[in-house]
């Protein structure tokens, strides 16, 4: 029985770590008007690499008959510090590079094909 009890108790330690996910929260824009939301889960135990689903929201004061929203995939990858963060963003088939680095929250620029870089600021919880 207490073999068991022991085999059943080591087999909990063996879930895979990597099974974590995060939640992205970001502004995006010159004026924060892109609302920016995500849960990812780490891809990789050995790694810290994240991935999932992301909804954009458009949250600026132009918006006339409701909010545009936008649904796409975020991939990000942690610095071994986690000071600095580097994601691609992929919404209705462009794809943008993201760098940021941390001081109360992750700030960096957002560079997509064809257009000016934007200001893109992520908390993760």
């Amino acid at each position: 029985m207490r073999a068991l009890i022991l085999s059943i108790g080591l087999g909990a330690l063996v879930v895979p770590a990597y099974a974590q996910s995060l939640e992205v929260i970001g502004y995006s824009g010159h004026l924060g008007e892109w609302e920016l939301t995500a849960t990812v889960a780490q891809t990789a135990p050995d790694r810290k690499g994240y991935s999932g689903p992301l909804m954009m929201k458009h949250v600026g004061v132009c918006t006339q008959d409701g909010p545009e929203e936008r649904a796409g995939e975020l991939h990000l990858e942690l610095s071994a510090s986690s000071s600095l963060l580097e994601a691609t963003l992929s919404v209705a088939g462009v794809q943008c590079r993201y760098s940021g680095r941390l001081s109360d929250v992750y700030t960096g620029t957002m560079t997509c094909p064809d257009r000016e870089a934007v200001p893109l600021k992520l908390w993760l919880k």
